[in-house]
């Protein structure tokens, strides 16, 4: 017994990933009660996970797709984003937000953050769009990505679509179940289409998968059409009606369908869509408290909305201490400590603007200054429904000493 305790003691501590999703039994099952049925596709869950989507953010039409990165890519298929076009996006995001404009040939550029929020600024929007307009350079298409489950300045941002004439693309991907000024993200109030994602590591899960909203229903059939290989069966949109089996295709659309077990899980977690939101806040407040004393930056939330806490990004003290310049290995330094010690910390994110692809379109380091800041001091910690305090306590215990380590307290 002694020697079993001592070697119990001397294992390492419990791995914490930085994000994971929450599967219950009521989840398993209604996944098994699919794989019993007679459809493994096309058939009736996804129809029931989008009409409860759109019911609980107020939207008008949904329509799921395999990825958010497909419906992003719907997204600007259905607003007619073609070659020649331009699309502005945030640097502070994963790849998709930008390679959904250039898959239909679109040039893309960004717009740099706020420096509290982290989403893409409606200041330097206003900016870069005045002096676009001048140089005849207006985009075609904005899409803010509501990052970490923040809603950006959505209203300012609509303020200057109406002015410049652009088209606006929520990427919420991180902020389903989020608010804005009352009303959930995903109602489009001030834009043409949200789209969500059910990746593992979001708010809710269907494995993968992600859904496209709008209010208007033009843009709802072409968002269809295009998930859908580009096909119709509709009687009044055929040229001709030989029997019931048949469909025509009218353009050209991509097989970007969600499958019923996808659909089925995705909304067997949207019952619980609100617990979790509100799991996440307490956890939230626990590292208010946690990280108090440390000298680093906690994400800023702002009054005009409820977050739906996706991340939890802290900042590293800036690379000015005492008059003298920190190490550049020491945001390196800190995540390795946090990995050694089983502690999942993530990025989030690159600036795209830095990654290869995009610099070999002529992009580098120093066109959004505020982004590659950020960039450079941010980890991740922990923050999943299911984490609990100690686990919490442990994380900041072991990122206090990391800090320690480094000269930083």
């Amino acid at each position: 017994m002694t020697h079993s305790k001592k070697h119990t003691d001397s294992m390492p501590d419990a791995f914490i990933p930085y994000g994971r999703q929450s599967i219950s039994e009521d989840d398993i099952n209604a996944v098994v009660d699919v794989l019993r049925s007679d459809f493994l596709t096309q058939g009736p869950c996804v129809e029931a996970f989008e009409q409860a989507v759109a019911k609980k953010v107020d939207a008008h039409f949904a329509v799921a797709a395999n990825s958010a990165t497909s419906a992003l890519h719907m997204a600007c298929l259905a607003l007619g984003v073609t070659e020649g076009d331009r699309v502005w996006t945030s640097p502070n995001t994963f790849i998709a937000s930008a390679n959904c404009a250039r898959y239909c040939g679109a040039e893309v550029d960004f717009v740099d953050i706020d420096p509290h929020t982290y989403n893409l600024c409606a200041d330097k929007l206003a900016e870069k769009l005045a002096h676009a307009k001048h140089n005849n350079t207006l985009p075609k298409v904005v899409i803010p990505v509501h990052f970490a489950g923040q809603s950006c300045d959505m209203q300012a941002i609509h303020r200057l679509a109406q002015e410049y004439g652009f088209r606006i693309i929520e990427d919420a991907s991180h902020a389903i179940g989020a608010t804005y000024q009352q009303a959930y993200v995903g109602a489009c109030q001030y834009s043409d289409i949200c789209v969500f994602s059910f990746h593992p590591v979001k708010i809710i899960t269907s494995g993968e998968g992600g859904m496209a909203l709008t209010n208007q229903p033009h843009l709802a059939k072409q968002l269809r059409t295009f998930a859908h290989q580009g096909t119709t069966k509709c009687a009044d949109e055929l040229t001709q009606t030989p029997g019931d089996w048949y469909y025509e295709q009218h353009i050209l659309g991509f097989n970007y369908r969600m499958t019923e077990m996808q659909a089925a899980l995705g909304l067997s977690q949207l019952a619980k869509l609100d617990a979790f939101i509100d799991q996440r806040h307490q956890q939230f407040a626990l590292y208010a408290e946690l990280l108090a004393n440390l000298p680093i930056t906690r994400p800023f939330q702002q009054d005009s909305g409820h977050s739906s806490l996706h991340l939890y990004p802290i900042l590293l003290p800036s690379n000015i201490k005492n008059g003298q310049k920190v190490e550049p290995s020491a945001r390196k330094a800190i995540f390795d400590a946090l990995r050694s010690a089983n502690i999942g910390t993530q990025v989030h994110y690159i600036p795209v603007h830095t990654q290869p692809y995009y610099q070999a379109l002529g992009f580098a380091w120093g066109d959004f200054p505020i982004a590659e800041d950020y960039y450079q001091r941010t980890l991740s910690l922990p923050l999943f429904v299911g984490l609990t305090s100690e686990q919490q306590e442990r994380v900041v215990a072991v990122l206090a000493c990391a800090l320690a380590e480094q000269g930083m307290l």
